[in-house]
């Protein structure tokens, strides 16, 4: 899907959750989804002053605040970084990403068996899952090559 159905979507999401998906939301959303790789606030910050040179991080964390919110990006905690989400129309699901330590390289991936295994013990413990994000470090297949 190209950016501008990217952005097409996430107005339709917006309208149907009656969330206001603003001019700068949908600059901040654009700037992410251009990446193909996690991309931290600060970085996206300088791209958006380019655009608007009055933009200052607390600007920019609203925005992808807003944006982690609706389900449209993923925090990724252990590297401070966001990363568009592949399906965001589908907020409540359990988020796994593959991150490679080498090149920044983030893959989403969807494994039932791994979101069941971490009910069935959260349940076990008497624990309920409000939302789940697992995080998977390691080296992407390109940058295993590049090392041999």
């Amino acid at each position: 899907m190209d950016i501008e159905q990217q952005v097409a979507q996430a107005k339709l999401v917006c309208e149907k959750r009656g969330a206001r998906f603003t001019a700068l939301r949908e600059q901040v959303f654009t700037l992410l989804a251009k990446h193909n790789s996690a991309v931290g606030a600060y970085d996206l910050l300088s791209e958006l002053q380019v655009i608007d040179s009055s933009a200052k991080p607390a600007t920019i964390y609203r925005a992808l605040d807003f944006l982690n919110q609706q389900g449209f990006v993923h925090k990724i905690e252990s590297i401070n970084a966001f990363v568009m989400c592949d399906h965001f129309s589908e907020c409540n699901h359990p988020v796994q990403l593959l991150i490679c330590d080498d090149c920044g390289y983030v893959e989403e991936i969807q494994s039932e068996n791994l979101d069941l295994a971490i009910r069935s013990m959260a349940d076990a413990s008497g624990f309920k899952i409000k939302h789940q994000v697992v995080e998977a470090h390691g080296y992407c297949a390109k940058c295993q090559s590049d090392k041999n």
